[in-house]
């Protein structure tokens, strides 16, 4: 199974694009669970929602590889789950961070900050997407992680998706 994860700031049109490459790779993809979590939160966040959603997003992500068709895109990963608890939190429990340290993705997609913000009952930090962006490089550099940064509007974006994908997994999928 090879998989991709999609990560960045809010508002940079991960959720599209997973599902963009699924379509195009004709496969699955797993949707961020902390969005389903905090849709029904009638409160703000605390330490143990992330907990709740770490171990939502895992259980979802796994409930899904037996629908994959030999690559599975992440609409994000735990590792969102580790930044923001450290930057809300003060700090991550170990058992996140260990888990986000071993549970290997073959490809992450950083998207970038050049797409217009959108609005989201769930999103709220609109200034903040240029050090988001940065922290989740500094992550994925840490991880010592496979990533590139995924630029453009639009189709260019899903383009630069694509050559990524079919670059750094030097041809093992089927195109389509």
């Amino acid at each position: 199974m090879i998989k991709v994860a999609i990560i960045g700031p809010e508002s940079t049109g991960k959720s599209t694009l997973s599902l963009q490459l699924a379509k195009h790779y004709q496969t699955v993809w797993v949707p961020e669970y902390a969005r389903y979590y905090c849709t029904y939160l009638k409160r703000e966040p605390v330490l143990q929602d992330e907990v709740n959603m770490f171990y939502g997003q895992i259980a979802l992500e796994e409930s899904l590889i037996p629908l994959a068709s030999r690559l599975l895109i992440c609409d994000v990963t735990i590792l969102n789950v580790k930044v923001y608890c450290e930057e809300f939190f003060d700090g991550c429990p170990d058992f996140i961070v260990e888990e986000v340290q071993n549970r290997f993705y073959d490809l992450y997609l950083l998207t970038d900050i050049d797409m217009p913000w959108e609005d989201d009952p769930l999103r709220g930090l609109p200034h903040r997407r240029p050090y988001f962006f940065d922290l989740y490089k500094k992550e994925l550099e840490l991880l010592k992680a496979t990533f590139r940064v995924v630029s453009g509007l639009g189709e260019d974006r899903l383009r630069c998706a694509v050559q990524a994908i079919d670059e750094v997994l030097g041809g093992r999928l089927e195109k389509v």
